[in-house]
C-alpha cells in the first residue's frame, strides 16, 4: 500500500512537470510570434541585452505561474 502510493506520487509528478513544460514551451512559441521581430535574432546576433533581460523575466514569471497552478 505504502510503495503504492509512492509510485502515484511519482508519476503524477511526472504528468505535471511535463505537462507544465509543454506549457511553458507553446508560451514561449507564443511570445516569439506575437512580437513583431525574432526575439532569438535580437538577442542573440544583435546582442540586445535589454531583451535579453526582459525575455529572462518572462520566462521566471512564467515558470513561477505554471509551478504554482499546477501544485
Amino acid at each position: 500500500m505504502d510503495s503504492q502510493l509512492h509510485i502515484e506520487y511519482i508519476v503524477s509528478s511526472l504528468v505535471y512537470g511535463v505537462l507544465g513544460f509543454i506549457l511553458f514551451i507553446f508560451s514561449l512559441w507564443i511570445m516569439e510570434k506575437l512580437t513583431p521581430f525574432s526575439l532569438q535574432k535580437k538577442i542573440t546576433e544583435e546582442a540586445n541585452i535589454a531583451l535579453a533581460i526582459v525575455v529572462a523575466a518572462m520566462i521566471i514569471a512564467l515558470g513561477l505561474i505554471y509551478s504554482a497552478a499546477i501544485q
